[in-house]
Parts: structure tokens; sequence; C-alpha cells
């Protein structure tokens, strides 16, 4: 069983700038996609970014220019470098992974953005 710890939320200004992090407990994290997602109250979860286990990403027409995944297969550990954040950021960010045919969720890390 593969476990997915987020970490790196909090509140910040709009303008500011997170990092979260997604650390896996297994290996498999090596040979899988991560995805990030958000879930702001009352919205559907939505995909915000994707990294292969190559490295090529994919991002969501809101974050594009703001937002960079990235992911240290060393570490077992994927980011997510959130910049010039807007109100509308505001979100539970949960981390996904995808490998073997299976599906891990981490719980998730609230970022809000507010002055």
């Amino acid at each position: 069983q593969v476990q997915l710890v987020e970490s790196g939320g909090g509140l910040v200004q709009p303008g500011g700038s997170l990092r979260l992090s997604c650390e896996a407990s297994g290996s498999i994290f090596r040979m899988g996609v991560v995805g990030w997602y958000r879930q702001a109250p009352g919205i559907q979860r939505e995909l915000v970014a994707t990294i292969t286990s190559g490295g090529s990403t994919n991002y969501t027409d809101t974050v594009k220019g703001r937002f960079t995944v990235s992911r240290d297969n060393s570490k077992n550990t994927a980011y997510l470098q959130m910049n010039s954040l807007k109100p509308e950021d505001t979100a539970v960010y949960y981390c996904n992974l995808r490998a073997l045919w299976l599906t891990y969720w981490g719980q998730g890390t609230q970022v809000t953005v507010s002055s």
C-alpha cells in the first residue's frame, strides 16, 4: 500500500507563492503519473497539473505560467510551485499517483489566498 503525504499549504496574500510537496512511501512512485488536483467548497475537484515518470508536464489553462509541477524520483516526491497566487486558487490541494493500474490519493493540504 502506497501512502501519499502532502505538505506546504497555508495562508498567503494575493500575489504570493507557496510550494506544495507530495511524498510517497514506495518506490512505485517512480513509475507513475502524478497529478495535482484541487477542490474548493461547493465545486467539483479539478485537475491542476500532471507530470509523467519521464517529466512531461501538463497544466490546466487557469494556472499556466503561474504553477510549475516537478518531481524528484530519488526522493519519491513531487512538487507544485505556485506563484502569483489569486484568491480563486483557494482550495484543498490533493496529489494523486497512478501507477500499475492503481490510483492513490493524499489527504490534501489547504491553500488559502487572502489579504
